[in-house]
């Protein structure tokens, strides 16, 4: 089962500890990318920054998608900033200056990513999200900044920390999917949020377990 010709021939992603990673309203939205991004924080995998607008647009959309009242979600945002106190990058308006070729509706997310290169100014810093095509590349490259999709960083994490990922992923089903809701496959759960790259490299790993 090999990996996808268009994961294959993306470049390779490096994250430590110390690397830096703007999650992105889209990636927080989703269960899915939610649970992954936010165990692998929880485990020092990367430091993770946003700010109180990419909280904003969160906690709204998802009110509006899930039918939540928007006060719960804002309960959810104040246990993320006390688990991760450095994550959060405060006003960060100022940074938008000088942006011009990226969608502006996704200015405050580069904007996030600057003031997290000051905050953090020896760490690598990227943008996760699934909105690549807002961001224009050349413009990030001239900050010093990237961004990454979640089916290529959560490969790279695979290949970085299979036994890691493993088990978060076989923590999947139930951690994401309604109580009264039927348990739906890891395999069904990535396909829906299109990682496929890592429900392959999460299926080869199953196969040869099961082979030892």
């Amino acid at each position: 089962m090999g990996v996808s010709s268009s994961m294959a021939s993306a470049p390779a992603v490096e994250i430590d500890a110390s690397s830096v990673l703007v999650l992105d309203a889209c990636i927080l939205i989703s269960n899915v990318l939610r649970f992954l991004s936010l165990e692998l924080a929880r485990e020092h995998s990367f430091q993770p920054a946003w700010s109180a607008i990419i909280g904003d647009e969160w906690a709204r959309n998802a009110s509006r998608l899930w039918d939540v009242p928007v006060e719960q979600l804002w309960q959810d945002w104040e246990q993320w900033q006390r688990e991760f106190p450095l994550a959060d990058q405060g006003n960060v308006q100022g940074y938008k200056e000088g942006l011009q070729y990226s969608d502006p509706k996704d200015w405050h997310v580069i904007a996030a990513a600057r003031a997290a290169q000051h905050a953090f100014p020896d760490a690598t810093v990227r943008i996760l999200t699934k909105n690549l095509k807002d961001f224009n590349r050349s413009e990030l490259k001239r900050l010093g900044l990237s961004v990454v999709a979640p089916d290529h960083f959560f490969v790279a994490m695979h290949h970085q920390y299979p036994s890691k990922m493993n088990a978060l992923l076989q923590r999947l089903p139930q951690a994401v999917v309604a109580p009264d809701k039927p348990l739906l496959s890891v395999e069904v759960l990535l396909k829906r949020e299109r990682l496929f790259g890592l429900n392959q490299a999460y299926q080869r790993s199953v196969l040869l377990k099961g082979e030892e």
